[in-house]
């Protein structure tokens, strides 16, 4: 039987999508107000706001001993921040996912529940005259994210300006990643943060999307060519090299400076996207097979030279021989998870953070999945683990829903992203996969996470919309030569392609 990704392939290859810079017009960004109710997306965020709402509840009750009002203004923020979303959604009118938003606000609300039971010391910030803790900083984090959602999912109409300049977007990711090597602040061994005055940020987090870009191009230029199997490589017959080779060598080569910079989570979410794009694409489960054997040789090569592999892989094999010191992270997060049983603690109730001391180092980022486990239990864990389900079915379905190949690969591209990301996490801190230092999308603290996936969810309900844009007509002679320009730019790098 055919798979239904076997059946979009072959829909892809029937009339190609008009360029609508080849035809010297330009896709319109149009400010249309069509007002569109979105029922569905109302009633969930009703329900999100309930159980934010009894989350909060328990946690201030835990807190005093007693039912207070105490410090509500965050999480009540935070849903006006939802509900101006939604608002926002229903005035640009579009015909967009109306699960996704109540799915990441949900993640939210639990990451900002959580980061406002542990100590507000471990993160800090003066922002005009205010000094803000950990939650605090996190509700803004919050706050932008859902920002440029909001303002991506409504903005964005067409996906030229990712189609057309793929290697324009990976040659600014690479370069990016290259500045983080030469200029990078070193982290618990790892060479992973860019600072530029009062800010930094972890540009890895933007290069998962630079990188699905360019894979997403590629394999949609060239998926015909790469599905042949002319080249033997002993039991693995592979496509013609010359078609392979470009791809491979851009993805080794950010793989290769990840590395370096000893960002393994990073590393390993890359590889992932890029098999599940490239058997997408090919519908060849030999390529998955060769390059997870691929895998495995080269963690054995790497547990060999680089120490922080070999000590990632000790502690992840045993743990408690290093309780007290490597191994003290993960020795706690398999306690959290065993405290927890069923039902869990209760929010406020658990041990992630005792008289202000955190008892998992770096609970708020790499093992707040851990610290929510033991609140919310084993049931807490599966829905959190079903919420990023519903993420995947979202974009998968609108993958299978789009009306060409690139934008059905940069979908599922952009899905993976954030879906593996999660797996990997998840399952680092159950002890089922060495630790690696990535966030958990949408729950861990930290702003270069939120941001990017902020834009992964913006660009996923913006492709969501499979009503047919209208392009607007050109206006002055300056729009008509930009347009011209446009599209003699779109045309010299598709031959360099």
């Amino acid at each position: 039987m055919r798979s239904r990704w076997a059946r979009c392939a072959s829909a892809w290859s029937g009339p190609a999508v008009a360029d609508p810079l080849a035809s010297g017009v330009r896709p319109g960004l149009r400010p249309r107000l069509r007002p569109r109710l979105r029922p569905r997306e109302l009633g969930l965020l009703a329900l999100v706001g309930l159980a934010l709402l009894v989350g909060w509840v328990s946690l201030a009750s835990q807190r005093a001993g007693r039912l207070t009002l105490a410090d509500p203004d965050l999480i009540l923020g935070y849903l006006l921040l939802l509900l101006l979303a939604h608002a926002l959604f229903v005035l640009a009118g579009r015909a967009i996912d109306e699960i996704l938003l109540p799915t990441v606000g949900l993640l939210g609300g639990l990451s900002l529940l959580f980061m406002a039971r542990l100590p507000q010391d471990l993160a800090g910030q003066t922002v005009g005259p205010f000094q803000l803790g950990l939650a605090g900083l996190q509700f803004l984090w919050l706050a932008l994210s859902l920002a440029l959602l909001v303002l991506v999912a409504v903005v964005v109409r067409s996906d030229t300006w990712l189609r057309y300049y793929k290697y324009t977007w990976a040659a600014a990711g690479l370069a990016l990643l290259l500045l983080v090597f030469a200029f990078g602040e070193d982290t618990n061994g790892a060479r992973l943060f860019l600072r530029l005055g009062p800010l930094s940020g972890q540009p890895s987090e933007l290069l998962k999307i630079i990188l699905v870009v360019f894979l997403a191009g590629y394999l949609a230029d060239n998926r015909t060519l790469l599905a042949q199997a002319s080249t033997r490589l002993g039991p693995f017959r592979l496509p013609p090299l010359p078609y392979l080779l470009p791809m491979g060598a851009l993805w080794g080569l950010a793989l290769a400076i990840v590395i370096f910079q000893r960002d393994l989570g990073a590393a390993l979410l890359f590889f992932g996207v890029f098999l599940a794009l490239l058997y997408i694409a090919t519908q060849r489960a030999a390529y998955v097979i060769l390059g997870a054997l691929l895998f495995v040789a080269g963690s054995a090569v790497l547990y060999h030279l680089v120490p922080t592999v070999q000590t990632r892989i000790d502690i992840w094999i045993d743990p408690w021989a290093t309780a007290q010191s490597t191994g003290y992270q993960i020795v706690r997060a398999l306690y959290a998870f065993g405290r927890g049983g069923i039902l869990g603690t209760g929010l406020g109730a658990g041990l992630p953070g005792v008289a202000g001391v955190a008892a998992i180092p770096a609970i708020q980022t790499d093992f707040v999945f851990a610290g929510l486990a033991e609140e919310l239990g084993l049931a807490g864990a599966l829905a959190i683990l079903l919420l990023y389900l519903v993420i995947a079915e979202r974009g998968l379905r609108i993958a299978a829903a789009a009306r060409d190949e690139f934008r059905a690969l940069l979908v599922a591209g952009l899905t993976f992203s954030m879906t593996i990301q999660a797996a990997i996490i998840m399952a680092g801190n159950a002890k089922l996969v060495p630790l690696t230092g990535i966030t958990l999308p949408f729950v861990s603290y930290g702003g270069s996470s939120l941001v990017a996936n902020g834009i992964i969810v913006g660009l996923l309900l913006a492709f969501s919309d499979h009503e047919p844009v209208v392009p607007a007509p050109l206006g002055s002679r300056r729009d008509r030569a930009v347009a011209r320009a446009r599209a003699a730019a779109g045309r010299v790098e598709r031959a360099i392609s």
